[in-house]
């Protein structure tokens, strides 16, 4: 059995394109995947969980089932129909009667400003590869910052990584671009002088409360330690998802190492990239000033390496084995390793979660604090006699604690877990099919029920012992 501290968060994960449903009630503005789940998928965001409507059911029983806090993301169409301009009086008032039943229910919300979902006239015009946008992102966190007193904790971005690369990489995120690596790391930078410039003006308000990001770091390991090719080309992947983002959250700036990789990938792939003298003097700015840091983590990945034709297929329908990824002159993922993986092929490995957390401590030791703020398993629940039984769930989850317990007895000063999620979501890519939550949600009528993950997942918040 492990401990975890008493001050622990157990959390449970939401965002508000994923739960709210209620996609054009009450004056909210489309986002881009509007009109691109329409167009590429099989379902849309209608009604998800219906939260806009169901957030006291659902934090309700969070209560009850001792999660103490919870993600919220602003859908930021909801404040501002078009991103900028005329404030929405209503969907301001929506987030503050959602606020106040956080903290009647003892729950504390972690509120995300930016979670996928960029009002669509702003993504039309270029999303975060126009600067334009950068500050009307940053007027939009000023207002909530003003707007919102009763917030406690704030991130800016969530997933500024797999939205550059959903973009413009795998092209499985609108506007469906693919393999354009320049723009890839165009919109992973801007989105970082966003942040930046967000996390400077709530410190020049001396704002109440804690502000960090959000980042999704998948650990990569080379297929054969031993083959310097490999190595090189995990150090590639990890650049291209991991380090560089890494480097402007806490360096404020990026390594020779880090600029050395990214410009043998652009000689490669072509293309150039717009960085100023003025984002850098915001990012260094502000790489001490960040309250916390949070790990989105999944799964790991085994990397060789690959000269041929760049080929990703995005396993959107947990057919397993379906998914390719292999980038020319980076690497390939390789799943022949004694590795499980679930249907949509994502590599269950907790031990990569310890070795994240141990190298964030390492590399960026003015970290501060870090919470796991996604972590959770992805199944095609079975609903029999009212519940889900979902005993793979609870091994996953307690098996990525355990690594987060083993982190913290190593040093790493981790303050909380996140489940992704708290009740089912629809999944972005993979539709109503893939569930996450602790509470099975029929999305039909709306109704809630506990999984046997649910009454586990208690016991623990109460007990803080991992058995």
């Amino acid at each position: 059995m492990k401990q975890l501290p008493n001050d622990f968060i157990f959390g449970g994960a939401t965002a508000a394109y994923q739960a709210e449903g209620a996609t054009r009630t009450d004056g909210k503005g489309l986002v881009a995947w509007d009109k691109y789940l329409e167009d590429n998928y099989w379902y849309t965001a209608e009604p998800a969980s219906d939260f806009y409507h169901k957030y006291p059911v659902d934090l309700q029983l969070a209560e009850e089932f001792g999660v103490n806090g919870i993600r919220i993301s602003i859908a930021w169409s909801r404040i501002f129909p078009k991103g900028y301009g005329e404030v929405n009086v209503k969907g301001v008032e929506f987030y503050h009667n959602l606020f106040a039943e956080c903290h009647k229910r003892h729950v504390e919300p972690f509120v995300t400003l930016h979670h996928f979902d960029t009002p669509e006239v702003l993504h039309s015009n270029g999303d975060f590869l126009n600067r334009e946008n950068i500050e009307h992102f940053v007027n939009y966190a000023a207002f909530c910052f003003k707007e919102f007193p009763e917030v406690n904790y704030w991130t800016t971005f969530n997933e500024i990584g797999p939205i550059g690369s959903g973009q413009y990489l795998s092209g499985h995120f609108p506007p469906g671009i693919q393999y354009d690596l320049a723009k890839v790391f165009q919109s992973h930078h801007n989105m970082m002088v966003a942040h930046a410039k967000a996390v400077k003006f709530f410190r020049d308000g001396q704002y109440n409360g804690e502000i960090g990001i959000v980042h999704s770091l998948p650990m990569k390991y080379p297929y054969n330690p031993d083959n310097p090719a490999d190595v090189r080309a995990t150090e590639l992947e990890d650049i291209l998802h991991n380090k560089f983002i890494l480097d402007a959250t806490y360096l404020g700036e990026y390594s020779d190492k880090t600029i050395d990789g990214v410009n043998y990938i652009l000689s490669i792939h072509g293309g150039e990239l717009d960085l100023r003298q003025e984002d850098f003097a915001v990012l260094k700015m502000v790489k001490d000033e960040i309250d916390f840091i949070g790990i989105n983590y999944y799964m790991s990945d085994w990397i060789s390496a690959f000269d041929g034709e760049t080929q990703i297929i995005h396993n959107g329908r947990g057919n397993k084995g379906s998914s390719v990824y292999q980038i020319k002159g980076i690497g390939k993922h390789e799943s022949d390793v004694e590795v499980p993986r679930n249907d949509w092929d994502w590599m269950i490995y907790p031990k990569g979660l310890y070795d994240q957390i141990m190298r964030i401590t390492k590399e960026y030791p003015n970290y501060k604090k870090i919470y796991i703020t996604e972590n959770g398993l992805g199944y095609k629940d079975e609903f029999v006699d009212g519940t889900v039984y979902d005993d793979a769930r609870i091994d996953y989850v307690k098996k990525h604690l355990e690594a987060v317990a083993d982190a913290i007895a190593d040093g790493a000063n981790v303050k909380g877990y996140f489940i992704w999620s708290l009740m089912d979501v629809f999944s972005w890519s993979n539709g109503y099919e893939k569930r996450y939550g602790l509470f099975y949600v029929n999305f039909e009528t709306q109704e809630r029920y506990p999984k046997k993950s649910a009454y586990w997942y208690k016991q623990l918040a109460e007990s803080h012992t991992i058995e």
